[in-house]
């Protein structure tokens, strides 16, 4: 399955629901995606079921919310997806957190960049391993999305610096759920040509993360691959930056 393209897996139901902000009493007055995918679940009817992770249920109720009435029926096809993807793996909100945000940055305003930049650096932090290598495709991300703002890139790693007892901060679920509110908004309230499409790569996004994570003999079944990926140090990093940028 590609859910980046929205094509829906087997276990889609013959009648697709239609999607609508907000929280819902009961089917009949509506359903928001993961209204959605508790009813597929076979839990009772809400829109925090047990049945996924709850910052991945974050991203999925905002990109509901935000994305327009008339793109949101595409979102349709990605909600089985989330069902069944659960567990307590710390580096789970981490990705959740950095997807959102590195999504975000190249094309929210201004008054948001900042926040968003510190944000990165700090799942940055806590996904680098304690010998200095981060996963090779975490700092790709990273990296592109700081090339779209490298002036907010040199003023959150200075305000870092200027923070003496930052380094021993801990990255929690609210900490999450801010940088997750903060992205989406973001990203509804771009001026680019397709803020829903945007919208619905980051949850699609979101969906493989937690998939890699949570499920990766799933992935291996779908062909997506599953080795572990490449790990790199940060001055490694900086090195092969420095060289593509002469």
């Amino acid at each position: 399955m590609n859910i980046l393209k929205g094509n829906a897996p087997d276990s889609m139901p013959d009648v697709m629901p239609v999607l609508s902000r907000g929280k819902h009493r009961n089917p009949r007055s509506g359903a928001c995606f993961m209204e959605f995918a508790s009813y597929l679940a076979g839990e009772a009817w809400s829109d925090h079921p047990a049945c996924t992770h709850p910052l991945l249920s974050s991203v999925a109720r905002m990109v509901n919310d935000c994305t327009s009435d008339t793109a949101r029926a595409r979102l349709v096809p990605l909600i089985p997806s989330v069902i069944g993807l659960r567990g307590d793996d710390a580096r789970v909100r981490l990705l959740i957190a950095l997807r959102a945000a590195t999504s975000a940055l190249p094309v929210t305003s201004a008054d948001h960049q900042r926040a968003l930049a510190v944000g990165i650096l700090n799942c940055e932090r806590h996904l680098t391993e304690p010998d200095g290598t981060i996963p090779a495709d975490v700092a790709d991300r990273i990296r592109i999305s700081f090339d779209a703002a490298p002036e907010t890139e040199r003023w959150a790693r200075e305000f870092i610096a200027s923070m003496g007892s930052w380094s021993r901060s801990k990255f929690t679920d609210r900490t999450a759920e801010t940088i997750i509110r903060v992205s989406v908004q973001g990203i509804a309230e771009a001026c680019v040509p397709d803020p829903d499409g945007q919208l619905f790569e980051l949850l699609a996004g979101a969906i493989e993360d937690c998939t890699m994570m949570l499920h990766p003999a799933s992935q291996a079944r779908s062909g997506m691959p599953t080795a572990e990926p490449a790990h790199v140090t940060p001055a490694q990093h900086a090195r092969a930056t420095a060289t593509a940028r002469r």
